[in-house]
């Protein structure tokens, strides 16, 4: 039982459903999550004390503030990643260890503000180029070492359930913790 309320914390929608071929309004749809998340993420976190940031959204899970750290990260390397399947042919990208990431001093005590700051700048060109993308742009492929070949489609649909994901993490935590 203690399993299942400990994946629910870590899982509280579930794991991603990712599809190598998505119809241009589901796109859309997902563009939309991502253009979203800068400001969904400012509400989540809005008028937390350090406290409170540093607070697990669940048992051995990461604090508020590294999760908000870690969006930043991982949204920077996907951005990245879909301007290397754009200018390359199938480029084999390189993974990071986001756990280690998320135990760096920056990771751990920097302010939030200031990855909130750079997912909102991320995230206006990263949704620039996804609204200005052909269809067969998202045929388009990277070589991940631990998943093989993933087209764009696939990383669209990878990403707007991460934004959801981990902007859940908060506002679960939030609710359970009465922050209101």
């Amino acid at each position: 039982m203690a399993e299942l309320v400990l994946e629910k914390l870590q899982y509280p929608l579930g794991q991603a459903v990712l599809t190598a071929d998505l119809t241009p309004d589901k796109r859309a749809e997902f563009i939309q999550v991502i253009a979203a998340l800068p400001e969904s993420l400012k509400m989540a976190v809005y008028n937390l004390s350090d406290e409170k940031l540093d607070t697990p959204y669940r048992p051995e899970g990461w604090t508020v503030r590294q999760v908000v750290h870690h969006l930043a990260d991982s949204h920077m390397n996907s951005y990245i990643r879909f301007r290397w399947a754009l200018t390359e042919d199938e480029p084999e990208i390189k993974t990071y260890d986001e756990r280690a990431w998320a135990m760096l001093p920056d990771a751990k005590s920097a302010p939030v503000d200031w990855s909130l700051d750079l997912l909102t700048a991320v995230h206006r060109r990263w949704v620039h180029l996804l609204e200005h993308m052909a269809e067969e742009d998202y045929k388009r492929e990277i070589n991940h070492p631990e998943w093989g070949m993933v087209n764009l489609d696939k990383m669209l649909c990878l990403y707007e359930w991460h934004c959801r994901h981990h902007t859940r993490h908060i506002t679960s935590l939030r609710e359970r913790m009465l922050w209101v």
